[in-house]
């Protein structure tokens, strides 16, 4: 994105190059930290229901009492010698219990940042995280007691193990935990996405990058006391901060499904009598080829959307039969970009439900965001890689060497150029989504990946990354993942080179490297890999032998 503009290069846009939608009221975007936004409401609302799972409910006082406790048990556990407070960052190993959403509270109302970590994932890969995190504390279930019990003697934060429930802890007394954290600067969480370079890039989210996301999306879906949000997304997915925050900040109720009601979506919706769902649309088509997808039972959702996944005008059409009430929107975001950045309404566009390559738009950027996309060239257009900046936009990754060639900096009438990692980044860089998006009828499209990352289940893959797991086994010389498509659904096959391995002796090897959702569907052992006349692998070519 270097070379001089050409003469036919069209102005920039501009966030009004967007159509104004008259529903979109901007909030005051006041920054606020994840505790002050809960604690607000637990001071409103004490004895409104503010979590429920299974046949437990919480109010928000008593989460807000059980949070508090949880705390100060964390500073009590804490080494004395050396400590200066709270640590900067306290790991989470998170699963759907009563606990951990206390956890996640605790940390926050320390003023940390929470790393959550899926129980599910390797233990090496959940070490090797915490380790690059730098956590100074752990907080783990009682069914995850044994996760951090032998760590090496280099790496040894404190762990705290979290009661069942997270209750039966004294109140702490006057004066046993810090100042209310109010400092919209400091870091609210830290995610790890896949890598290409075979290791997660670790994302840190600020205060302010997710506080004005917080008060667009409850002014944007109407939530408010009364109001029952879905909560299908694990804590290591930041669309769960969706979940929890705008439920929280609002006085709503986070409605938490259990294993089997996350296959049965209508059975869970009408049963805890949702007012808002939010989930990836490979949930619901899942749903539907179990034959657990009745239609026209749903009368009590008011917003129902999708992320994180292409949406299709079938499946927007087929959710419209399970609920015939509801409004559907389409949001697309990165985790860079703070959970979703744009949003598609297809309730008052419903004649807009489709598009050039069979999706649903992505809509407009958020009134507070803005969106330009560019060509190879850095010169504007109407068909090119998605760029965007504003509130939402986080400050850098955890490893500043990740940084360069992923943001831009543009202004109109020059060409952008890319950030090279030396000299300062600001807020004024736009992020490089890597996403192709074309403009169609005043609306963004969007059109694919401009590099090797997909999307499995909704989380984000990077090809490399599973490659590089696959060269760590002894008997491998060389790997290759391509994604293949096969009827609306991503699928992973892959092929290597050396010693013959049984296809599922190999999964079993890999699953304990990487998540199951990163584990080909397929792996089979060629001679060769299939390469182009300048060298490179023809992914095309494997994914036809492959497939």
């Amino acid at each position: 994105m270097n070379r001089p503009p050409t003469e036919d290069s069209t102005p920039a846009p501009t966030p009004a190059s967007f159509p104004v939608d008259p529903v979109r009221q901007e909030p005051a975007l006041e920054d606020r930290t994840l505790h002050q936004w809960f604690a607000d409401s637990a001071r409103r609302w004490p004895d409104a229901p503010a979590l429920e799972l299974g046949e437990q409910v919480l109010s928000y006082g008593d989460l807000h009492r059980r949070a508090a406790a949880l705390a100060a048990r964390v500073l009590d556990e804490l080494p004395t010698e050396g400590t200066a407070g709270p640590p900067a960052r306290i790991a989470l190993v998170a699963s759907r219990t009563v606990a951990t959403y206390v956890a996640y509270l605790a940390i926050q109302r320390l003023g940390a940042s929470a790393v959550p970590l899926n129980a599910d994932h390797p233990l090496p890969r959940n070490l090797d995280i915490a380790r690059r995190a730098g956590v100074g504390a752990v907080l783990v279930g009682e069914e995850h007691r044994a996760t951090f019990a032998d760590l090496p003697g280099d790496f040894r934060p404190a762990v705290t193990v979290v009661p069942a429930d997270g209750d039966g802890l004294p109140e702490p007394p006057e004066g046993a935990l810090p100042a209310a954290p109010a400092d919209p600067e400091t870091e609210a969480y830290l995610l790890f996405t896949s890598g290409s370079t075979g290791r997660p890039k670790g994302v840190p989210i600020r205060h302010r990058n997710v506080s004005p996301y917080i008060a667009y999306n409850i002014a944007r879906y109407d939530a408010g006391p009364g109001c029952r949000l879905s909560q299908t997304f694990g804590l290591t997915f930041d669309p769960s901060v969706y979940d929890l925050f705008v439920a929280w900040g609002s006085g709503a109720t986070v409605v938490v499904p259990d294993q089997d009601e996350l296959y049965r979506p209508v059975d869970y919706v009408v049963r805890r009598r949702l007012t808002h769902w939010f989930s990836v649309p490979s949930l619901v088509t899942t749903a539907q080829r179990y034959g657990n997808l009745p239609l026209g039972q749903v009368t009590t959702l008011r917003h129902s959307c999708f992320s994180a996944e292409p949406v299709t005008a079938q499946l927007t059409a087929l959710w419209q039969q399970v609920a015939p009430g509801t409004r559907i929107h389409n949001l697309y975001g990165p985790t860079e970009l703070t959970i979703t950045c744009t949003d598609h309404d297809l309730t008052d566009a419903p004649d807009a439900a489709g598009s050039s390559n069979g999706t649903v738009p992505i809509g407009q950027p958020y009134p507070h965001m803005e969106a330009v996309l560019l060509d190879e060239d850095g010169n504007p257009c109407d068909d090119g890689e998605l760029c965007v900046r504003g509130a939402q936009r986080f400050d850098g990754y955890l490893d500043p060497a990740d940084n360069a060639e992923r943001f831009v900096h543009y202004e109109p009438g020059v060409p952008a150029v890319p950030y090279d990692g030396t000299g300062p980044l600001t807020r004024a860089h736009w992020y490089r989504t890597g996403d192709r998006v074309r403009r169609e009828d005043g609306r963004l499209v969007h059109r694919g990946r401009l590099d090797s990352q997909v999307k499995i289940m909704g989380h984000r893959v990077e090809l490399g990354e599973v490659e590089a797991a696959m060269r760590r086994h002894p008997e491998v010389t060389e790997a290759a993942v391509v994604a293949v498509t096969v009827k609306d659904e991503v699928r992973l096959l892959a092929a290597y080179l050396g010693k013959e391995m049984g296809a599922h002796e190999f999964g079993h090897w890999l699953r304990r490297h990487v998540p199951l959702h990163m584990v080909p569907r397929r792996i089979r052992r060629l001679e060769e890999l299939p390469h182009n006349d300048n060298g490179k692998l023809n992914r095309a070519r494997l994914a036809e032998l492959l497939a």
